[in-house]
């Protein structure tokens, strides 16, 4: 387990404290149609910590062709019908490009700033020509709003239980995710990014926001700097 990063609750838990059956429960979401109008149709794309293939196998469904990449040989166990790779995304290269390249699951808020830049130099130096990178960030009051839950229409609750600040400008968060038959914590680091913050550190990546996806402000499309 990293430094800052805990786990608990049924089956196995990766080194940043997710736990696989967990994700196995969560539903996708609307993230894959707000990723499918904002690329083109049958894009190859680059999922950067795919996790057990929530958005990959949506996305598949609507026709693209998914590499799906995540750290934890668990995780991609899960991941059905996309070419798989294990790895870490900051040292990522596979010595190819893709139309699009996916960092969700708010992995642009590491806590580790190197973890971060490495991140999107992964981003960058996988993106085709005229590529888009789409990342997600946390929101506005993320951090600031706290404790805080949500019933799913599905019957689980979710639970930010605290945000506190461990130094750097960096907190430590922790979840709870409570099913009727089960329940799972994780406790994990994130640092948040103003909006100045976030652009800076693209643009340290070689790359610009071309526009917010979303009216929240939580899903962003990136492309290269010209020249860079």
């Amino acid at each position: 387990m990293r430094e800052g990063y805990e786990g608990t609750g049924p089956g196995a838990i990766t080194p940043d404290g997710c736990a696989v059956e967990l994700y196995s429960r969560l539903p996708v979401g609307d993230e894959p149609d707000v990723i499918a109008v904002a690329v083109p149709a049958g894009a190859r794309i680059l999922e950067l910590g795919c996790g057990v293939g929530r958005m990959t196998h949506a996305l598949l469904e609507r026709g693209f062709d998914v590499t799906a990449v995540d750290e934890s040989a668990e995780m991609l166990e899960r991941v059905r019908g996309a070419r798989t790779i294990r790895g870490s995304i900051e040292r990522l290269d596979l010595g190819e490009t893709f139309d699009v390249v996916l960092l969700a699951s708010f992995l642009v808020h590491a806590g580790d700033e190197e973890v971060r830049r490495g991140m999107l130099r992964t981003c960058r130096r996988h993106l085709a020509e005229g590529g888009r990178v789409l990342i997600q960030r946390e929101g506005e009051d993320y951090h600031t709003n706290v404790p805080r839950e949500r019933v799913d229409p599905s019957g689980f609750t979710v639970r930010i239980v605290s945000s506190e600040p461990v130094g750097d400008g960096v907190d430590s968060v922790h979840a709870e995710y409570v099913f009727p038959d089960a329940v799972w914590t994780q406790t994990f680091r994130a640092r948040p990014l103003t909006r100045e913050q976030f652009e800076a550190a693209l643009g340290e990546a070689g790359l610009e926001v071309d526009r917010c996806l979303t009216d929240d402000g939580t899903w962003v499309r990136a492309v290269a700097v010209p020249g860079a």
